[in-house]
């Protein structure tokens, strides 16, 4: 997969491409069928399979720090796309212009002129263009002047829902993280490097590695048991904190620290994913650091019950 940052920087595609455009916030099972069939339809018609997304994303340019909490920062979508059969991702800055150019104007110098689509597939909700007047139908109605085809994938229910980024943020927020996961196809994780902190942790017993989350918002908050892989090529259990540390700092930055179970190597700078399995609790803020240890002792206790738990679940026991 080729990473295409701007329009101006892709390639001339002379015999054209097929195309499909959206957020793609969670790469859930609904985006995913979207994809699947794109890649078919590449494949029958020998053109290449062009991913364009909007960064930052519409919401977030109009409602700033107001906007809803990502389920995926930009380079873990990325990620996610290069495992998928995909020949481009175009990345295009979403601003001025693109919040005021009409839906038409769009499709003129967007997906005919800049990208020659042939084939285009779309969400069911697929809206865009000046006051999102653009549409499925607009683009039926256009394919039959420029000569491009416009599929329709319908909505991906699951548990008798139809699958969106909303919901899955809505079940995390709830803690219910086994719904989300099933809408993701995969239990939710985050990822980035790990940092060096205060090393607070280390103080009371319980050193943490600590990944700094560069937003406001995020969709998951307090206390988890996780499994952080990119360390060796092994999964490793451990107990997370996701939030602002009220007992120790009550800033804003929000931060991710994760307590490893068995686990003392150096990891500062190495790129980890960590996996949301269960949550324990909500964070709160403690009097005491002593309070804050103890509590730590049964979250710690709780996340190797949950694991145990679940090991013998997963061995059919």
């Amino acid at each position: 997969m080729r990473l295409i940052r701007g329009l101006s920087h892709i390639e001339p595609l002379k015999n054209g491409c097929v195309l499909t455009i959206g957020n793609f916030d969670g790469l859930h099972l609904g985006h995913r069928a979207v994809i699947k069939k794109l890649v078919e339809r590449g494949a029958s018609l020998a053109l290449p399979v062009v991913i364009m997304i909007f960064e930052p994303q519409p919401l977030e340019y109009f409602l700033a720090e107001n906007a809803p909490a990502r389920l995926m920062c930009l380079r873990e979508k990325a990620v996610e796309f290069s495992r998928l059969p995909v020949d481009y991702l175009l990345i295009v800055r979403f601003n001025k212009y693109f919040s005021n150019v009409d839906a038409e104007q769009f499709i003129d110098d967007v997906l005919i002129k800049k990208l020659n689509v042939k084939h285009l597939v779309v969400g069911d909700d697929f809206h865009f263009g000046k006051a999102r007047r653009g549409n499925f139908a607009m683009l039926k109605e256009k394919g039959k002047i420029y000569g491009f085809k416009v599929e329709d994938t319908g909505s991906y229910y699951t548990d008798g829902l139809r699958i969106s980024s909303t919901l899955i943020r809505d079940a995390l927020l709830e803690g219910d993280l086994a719904k989300a996961e099933r809408m993701l196809g995969r239990c939710y994780s985050i990822c980035g490097r790990v940092a060096h902190g205060d090393k607070r942790g280390r103080t009371i017993g319980y050193p943490t590695a600590n990944i700094t989350l560069f937003r406001k918002n995020t969709p998951v908050d307090g206390v988890f048991a996780v499994t952080m892989t990119g360390i060796d090529g092994v999964e490793i259990k451990g107990v997370a904190n996701v939030g602002t540390r009220p007992t120790i700092e009550g800033g804003s930055k929000v931060i991710l620290e994760t307590h490893l179970f068995d686990f003392d190597k150096e990891i500062y700078g190495r790129y980890v994913e960590v996996h949301f399995k269960q949550k324990i609790r909500d964070e709160k803020r403690f009097q005491s650091l002593d309070e804050l240890k103890a509590r730590i002792v049964k979250d710690v206790i709780e996340a190797k019950k949950f694991f145990s738990e679940f090991n013998c679940y997963d061995d059919g026991l």
